[in-house]
């Protein structure tokens, strides 16, 4: 009898393991390696900028805006084209007590450097709008151009499409904003009523897609929504019905590991996991989102362009992994009343040096930026942020 016990205790054991051990090279399988992108960032690497803060990372998430695929097709026609829909700077800090995201917006002007194309030929260095970067050269020319617009080093990058931006969301169980107003926008597919709402997949993507029927139709607006929608799923995810729960955390890793394109340093899931293992403690509180200083570009005001000093002191911050402090965005009636005293402007602060004369990546390697004293404060909000108030 106690042969049979103890042949049965190995057999179950041995089948743990190896049920533990298909799950492990399933989730790890499925995440695809952007091995393009390192070949070409490695050709530049004498052009990148230095790692100036040892334990602090740089990670670039990428949300495309590709048809390509049955998940992406209902979206649009696949022209075989795709851009970058939202980019966000990830900072998390050596001391792992913080993480700082920075959103970039999609009609910012910048220099984009020539990039190989997926054809195998090359575009030529011009000033254009921030999300061609992406269509014309993906990942590497995206993470080339925002290195020097800001100077600061890309450790990793992530891309994520429609698809997978649904999957994380369904895998959590929704996640909960809340509405002042009821929704109808066609173009977005999404339909809502007023007042609290726990959005899946499809009614999230909308939600951080749609422009015209929520606000003014802005891409600012559109950005500060992304941010308090990742707030909302930030908390959902520390939260103990997720992290805690096995039949909830299996299905958003494998939809985490099956929607997301990363650089071999993340491709792998001990690489992801050593990540979220560094930032899962992080209070929500310490959670910040915020969007680069931007205001309508001189020559169109459709697209944006940075404001100085304020975009350098912001990237320096974060290039000298120096806290970033952050205030709740101003009433619409208060900030028009400062405009309007200040005769507009960006807070009445004076560029020190003319826009577009060097890039911050040429700033930084030159060592030309003091510490700015007291710490600068800019716009922004939290994850600790209650989304219904």
């Amino acid at each position: 009898m106690l042969r049979w016990i103890g042949l049965g205790v190995v057999l179950l054991v041995l089948a743990g393991a190896a049920t533990g051990w298909w799950l492990y090279n399933k989730l790890d399988g499925n995440i695809t390696e952007d091995t393009s992108a390192a070949a070409e960032l490695e050709r530049y690497e004498r052009d990148r900028p230095a790692h100036f803060a040892p334990g602090a990372q740089n990670i670039l998430l990428i949300g495309s805006d590709s048809r390509s695929g049955k998940d992406n097709g209902r979206y649009g026609q696949d022209e075989g084209t795709q851009r970058s829909d939202t980019t966000i700077l990830l900072h998390l800090p050596a001391d792992r007590r913080s993480a700082t995201a920075v959103s970039i917006p999609r009609d910012l002007m910048a220099d984009i450097p020539a990039c190989l194309k997926a054809d195998g030929t090359r575009t030529r260095e011009q000033f254009a709008q921030f999300n061609w970067a992406f269509q014309w050269g993906g990942a590497a020319c995206t993470i080339r151009t925002v290195e020097n617009l800001t100077g600061i080093r890309v450790d990793h990058h992530m891309v994520i499409d429609f698809g997978g931006f649904k999957q994380m969301v369904d895998a959590i169980g929704g996640v909960e904003v809340c509405l002042k107003r009821p929704v109808d926008d066609a173009e977005a597919h999404l339909k809502l009523d007023a007042g609290r709402q726990t959005l899946q997949g499809e009614q999230a993507l909308g939600f951080v897609r749609a422009r015209h029927s929520l606000g003014n139709g802005s891409d600012t607006e559109r950005m500060e929504r992304q941010q308090q929608f990742l707030g909302s799923l930030v908390k959902k995810v520390q939260s103990n019905g997720v992290l805690l729960n096995p039949a909830r955390l299996y299905p958003l890793l494998d939809a985490a590991t099956s929607s997301v394109t990363t650089d071999p340093g993340l491709a792998s899931l001990r690489g992801l996991y050593e990540l979220v293992r560094g930032v899962r403690d992080i209070p929500t509180e310490q959670i910040k989102f915020l969007t680069v200083p931007r205001q309508p570009y001189s020559a169109d005001p459709n697209r944006d362009e940075l404001v100085e000093p304020d975009a350098a002191r912001l990237f320096q911050q974060l290039r000298l992994d120096k806290p970033v402090t952050i205030t709740p965005p101003k009433p619409e009636a208060e900030t028009a009343s400062e405009a309007e005293a200040e005769g507009g402007g960006s807070g009445g602060i004076e560029p020190t040096e003319a826009p577009g004369s060097r890039s911050a990546a040429d700033r930084a390697r030159e060592g030309t930026e003091a510490t700015p004293t007291p710490v600068p404060t800019f716009t922004g909000t939290t994850a600790g942020v209650a989304d219904c108030r």
